[in-house]
Formats: structure tokens, C-alpha cells, sequence
């Protein structure tokens, strides 16, 4: 069964199934997900939520589980094709056609599975954090020194435990935050966070986040 899979017209669908794996491996070991970020922010919006909707995101479904979810689905379906195919014609179909078949097909079994998972798992949902939830809490700078137009990476753990990683500028332009120094998220700008360090005098009467 497994030879198939080294064939031309199965290619697609191995390299799906081994994504598929890898994806899996680590949301089971917990690596990524605050490196990816790839659990905040999927939120329907007014306009877009009839299309997360249809292909299962518009219920806060955590991305790499609904990625993970769409890989089997495709796999599944192109492997169906293909046997069925098979069966009818004595040989499999080309890659391609047998690839847009099954993502067709694996979209619409994707919609559904998405949307059961989402039910069988509601915890998710709650996991589901938006990048204006780092602001007001600390985050402790890992590497390099944060100055004014030079950002640092940083680490944030929030609510839920889940460790998120970001770049962080000083909100003061005479501020630097060195390298295992903590800071208080203040205020984002797109894609980058301003901090004041907790050695920053308005900050003293302050208590550190446990």
C-alpha cells in the first residue's frame, strides 16, 4: 500500500500526508506555536466571515489544527480518487487532475471536519488571543540590547500560558532594554511593540506580572 506513494500519480498526496505529520509533531511537542504565532487573530470578520465560514475558520479554530485537518482531508481525498480512478480505468489519473480533484473535494471535507472539531473542542476557543492582549503585560527581552530604531526579540507568556514571541523597541527614545531585562508592553505599532523597562522610574511602584 505504502509503494503507492512513490509513484508520480501519488506524489501530491505523500507530501501532503508527511506536512501533515510534521504539523502534527509539533503541536504535539509545543514548538511553534508562540515562535509562528499562528493561533491569534483568526477572527470572522463582518465582510469575510461567509468565506472563513465555508472553509472553517470562522470559528476561532486554532490555523495549524485546521491546516493539519485540511492536509489529511486533501490526502484522503486524492488517495480515494486515485483508487477509484483505478478501479474504473485500470490506472490512476494524472497528478494534476487527480490534485485539483481533491482539493476541491478536500475543501468541502474539510469544512466539515473543521467545524467538528471546533465542537469537540471548545477549549480552543478560549486559547484564541488577539496581539492587543501583550499590551499591559511584561516581557523579557532574549537577545541583543531594545534601543530606539533598533528592536530586540522578546518573550511574552499570556493568560493561557502560551508563550509568544515579539519584537520590542523602548517607548522612550533614551531607554535601552538589555537582554534578560523585563519590560512592560505599552503600546504596538503594526508588527512592532514599545516597552517601558521596569527599571524606568515610573515603573518602581509597579509589581511584576506573576
Amino acid at each position: 500500500m505504502f509503494t503507492i506513494f512513490l509513484t508520480p500519480a501519488y506524489v501530491p498526496f505523500a507530501i501532503a500526508f508527511v506536512v501533515m505529520i510534521g504539523i502534527g509533531l509539533i503541536e504535539a511537542i509545543g514548538l511553534g506555536l508562540g515562535h509562528l504565532d499562528l493561533h491569534a487573530d483568526v477572527h470572522a470578520e463582518a465582510d469575510g466571515g461567509g468565506v472563513l465560514d465555508w472553509l472553517g475558520l470562522g470559528h476561532e479554530l486554532p490555523i495549524l489544527i485546521w491546516l493539519t485537518s485540511l492536509l489529511g482531508c486533501f490526502t484522503l481525498a486524492g488517495i480515494a480518487i486515485q483508487q477509484g480512478a483505478t478501479a474504473l480505468t485500470g490506472g490512476p489519473l494524472h497528478w494534476g487532475v487527480a490534485s485539483g480533484g481533491a482539493l476541491i473535494a478536500g475543501s468541502l471535507l474539510n469544512t466539515l471536519a473543521a467545524n467538528g472539531l471546533t465542537r469537540i473542542m471548545p477549549g480552543f476557543e478560549t486559547s484564541v488571543i488577539s496581539t492587543d492582549d501583550f499590551l499591559r503585560r511584561r516581557g523579557t527581552i532574549l537577545e541583543g540590547t531594545a534601543r530606539r530604531g533598533s528592536p530586540a526579540r522578546a518573550k511574552i507568556v499570556d493568560q493561557h500560558g502560551q508563550a509568544h514571541f515579539i519584537m520590542v523597541e523602548p517607548h522612550d527614545d533614551a531607554d535601552a532594554i538589555a537582554a534578560g531585562e523585563t519590560a512592560l508592553i505599552v503600546r504596538r505599532d503594526g508588527k512592532l511593540f514599545y516597552a517601558l523597562p521596569d527599571a524606568n522610574a515610573l515603573l518602581q511602584s509597579i509589581r511584576p506580572q506573576s
